[in-house]
């Protein structure tokens, strides 16, 4: 029976007249769809992308988040201002910092006290914010050399990395979740030799960075890795909301620490670095990571500026007390007001919605730049190998407890 089966089909379809096709143009592919995530040691976090493919060829990159949510926006209906701080930490974690400054700011201003703030306090906003860029962007250059395969920058950034968080915990208590810049203030004015212990540190750290620049950014091996891989055009950046050194990598000189002047910002000379496709492309993988490291130098500048400043002009009295202004019910007038700060990894901004009656918000809505700057990676992975959505990815710097807020 299987013999006549096979015989009628080949008698109906291979007959003399119609030889076997052997055009390979006319033979069919089809596409694999590959789960990456949400347990990838590259996807930084829980993330999941389901990968449609070609062979090697990326067609298409859908993210899938929610396996970290946070929960922040739900939080922030119930407590009260004062109280949500702990929990901004724990969007952004390896920048806690950075995101408090953001938020007691916008409160702030809200409040009208913006301008009240003594400069000793802001100069030490400043300072443990820019102490914290560096930790955070240190995670993020060192994870990505363990993503396109350079282990030893690594374990050198996580080394020096140790010092900023023993800084840190010794200012605050916590090693990445401080809850120590406040509404109006500070938790605790700096410990005594805080000065200079952080001189001893970036006079450390100075000749650390020019090694990891030999080693990693200038490493032919990395170059031929991560150039013209992953380029951001300029106006895609722009039309996608991209911010931070995802953005600046594409050749725009953004940066709200200079657009917005916060802080004693204005006051301090620092530098804004852009991507200018030494290696490739502007805008390419090189050029994102390449902008980390060239900010890195001038945080270590700001932090110079504003140690001389409370070590001088600013230094502590016996009268200064950091949390003169904390307010002890905050309860802004009602109205709704836009916050944003220059965030490691982009802008970090609070949409608040208030009562005018109540300590407790009404809505507080997250600009979240890890969830905006992810959304452009379907974009720029397009046709390219599969093995580079790794590098693309790395390059972006997501948090996954940001983008899950």
């Amino acid at each position: 029976m299987k013999n006549t089966i096979q015989y009628q089909y080949d008698s109906k379809h291979l007959t003399n007249s119609e030889p076997l096709a052997t055009d390979v143009s006319k033979l069919r592919t089809e596409e694999m769809v590959l789960n990456m995530g949400p347990q990838h040691p590259s996807t930084h976090g829980v993330l999941r992308l389901e990968v449609v493919t070609d062979g090697e060829i990326i067609k298409n990159v859908i993210p899938h988040m929610g396996y970290l949510h946070r929960c922040f926006e739900k939080h922030a209906e119930k407590l009260p201002y004062n109280q949500l701080i702990p929990f901004v930490d724990r969007m952004d974690y390896l920048a806690a910092m950075n995101s408090e400054h953001a938020y007691a700011m916008g409160i702030e201003k809200m409040l009208g006290i913006e301008n009240d703030i003594p400069k000793r306090v802001e100069y030490i906003r400043v300072l443990v914010a820019e102490l914290n860029r560096l930790a955070s962007h240190f995670i993020a250059i060192g994870t990505y050399g363990l993503d396109v395969g350079s282990f030893t920058p690594f374990l050198w950034l996580m080394r020096d990395r140790e010092h900023l968080n023993r800084l840190l915990e010794w200012l605050s208590g916590a090693r990445m979740l401080y809850n120590y810049i406040w509404i109006g203030g500070l938790y605790y004015d700096l410990p005594v030799g805080f000065e200079d212990r952080c001189t001893d540190f970036i006079n450390y750290l100075k000749p650390k960075l020019q090694e990891l620049q030999k080693i990693m950014i200038s490493n032919e091996i990395f170059i031929q890795r991560t150039a013209n891989i992953g380029v951001l055009p300029l106006d895609l950046a722009i039309n996608y909301g991209i911010s931070g050194p995802c953005l600046r990598a594409s050749g725009l000189r953004y940066d709200l620490r200079r657009v917005d002047g916060y802080s004693v910002y204005p006051e301090l000379d620092f530098e804004i670095p852009i991507g200018k496709g030494e290696m490739g492309t502007v805008g390419d993988c090189w050029d994102r990571t390449n902008v980390r490291v060239l900010e890195c130098w001038e945080s270590v500048k700001i932090v110079e500026q504003c140690l001389v400043k409370l070590k001088g002009e600013h230094k502590r009295t016996r009268d200064f007390d950091p949390q003169a202004l904390v307010p002890k019910k905050t309860r802004p007038k009602l109205m709704d007001f836009y916050a944003r700060a220059e965030n490691p990894k982009g802008e970090l901004g609070f949409f608040f919605r208030t009562t005018g009656t109540y300590d407790i918000p009404y809505r507080v809505k997250v600009r979240s730049c890890c969830f905006v700057n992810l959304s452009v990676l379907p974009a720029i992975t397009k046709d390219v190998l599969l093995a580079d959505l790794i590098a693309i990815l790395g390059s972006l710097d997501i948090m996954m407890g940001e983008i899950d807020r």
